[in-house]
């Protein structure tokens, strides 16, 4: 399998390369064959995206979002989820129940890639098109029509390639398309990293940039009135529980971490 992505979709593929690493391990903390299969599929030099740090980063996000849409899921059975940016991830698989209706939207060429993957699903659509542009809403809308659950929204490794203006156009988007209501679970990059992005472990050996970072996820909240900000979480409190050395990274660089922050409005 040939991929054709854009800077910024490239880097789907460090997520793709330590689940499916991660997956290969005696003791696998998470379970993606499908990423094994991609990686197999796609024969490349996976070293380059797979780092400790981004590793064991990709890891704890995985475990804790999982846990979260599985409790969301659990209290609103028939919800429909969207996937923002979903690159190659294989979330629905982990968290369906036989009633959600989930939706990957990424960017045309980053679907491309992704349709040569994924064979067609029940209750799962792809779309292509851009995010900041509310071409794809009406989809969604149909089938949240008759469902109890609102709507929930995943924006993962999506906010760093974004400049705050553009945060606060997806944000308006949200609000205005479903004005009944929503959650939107998004992964926070701080400004230390933006600024020190050259340093990154696994996204130096790509061609993205990041575009804005935060110190708290108010900021984000902060952007446009309406949106509140429910709860916030530093990858650190899981990743602090397999290792010594996530201990110590914890310990020492406290804020430095991703974080995964819950908002709501409606």
């Amino acid at each position: 399998m040939e991929l054709k992505l854009g800077d910024v979709q490239t880097t789907a593929i460090i997520p793709l390369v330590v689940k499916a690493n991660e997956t290969m391990r005696p003791n696998a903390r998470i379970k993606d064959p499908k990423a094994v299969e991609i990686i197999e599929a796609l024969n490349i030099d996976t070293q380059p995206y797979d780092k400790f740090l981004s590793h064991e980063g990709v890891v704890a996000r995985t475990i804790m979002l999982d846990r979260q849409m599985k409790e969301i899921i659990k209290k609103a059975p028939d919800t429909v989820v969207v996937n923002i940016g979903a690159g190659f991830d294989n979330r629905f698989a982990r968290v369906d129940n036989g009633k959600i209706w989930w939706f990957d939207l990424d960017l045309p060429d980053a679907i491309e890639a992704r349709r040569k993957a994924y064979p067609e699903q029940a209750r799962v659509t792809m779309i292509a098109g851009s995010a900041l542009e509310d071409k794809w809403c009406a989809q969604v809308k149909d089938k949240i029509n008759g469902r109890k659950g609102k709507p929930v929204f995943i924006a993962e490794g999506l906010f760093m390639y974004l400049t705050l203006e553009q945060i606060r156009t997806l944000l308006e988007l949200l609000k205005c398309n479903f004005p009944d209501g929503g959650t939107l679970i998004a992964e926070q990059n701080n400004k230390l990293m933006q600024k020190n992005e050259k340093h990154h472990d696994t996204v130096k050996n790509t061609n993205a940039h990041f575009l804005s970072g935060t110190d708290t996820a108010q900021e984000i909240a902060d952007l446009t009135e309406g949106i509140r900000l429910i709860e916030e979480h530093s990858f650190n409190e899981e990743m602090k529980k397999y290792s010594i050395r996530a201990k110590l990274f914890a310990l020492l660089l406290p804020k430095i971490n991703d974080r995964w922050a819950t908002f709501e409005w409606g």
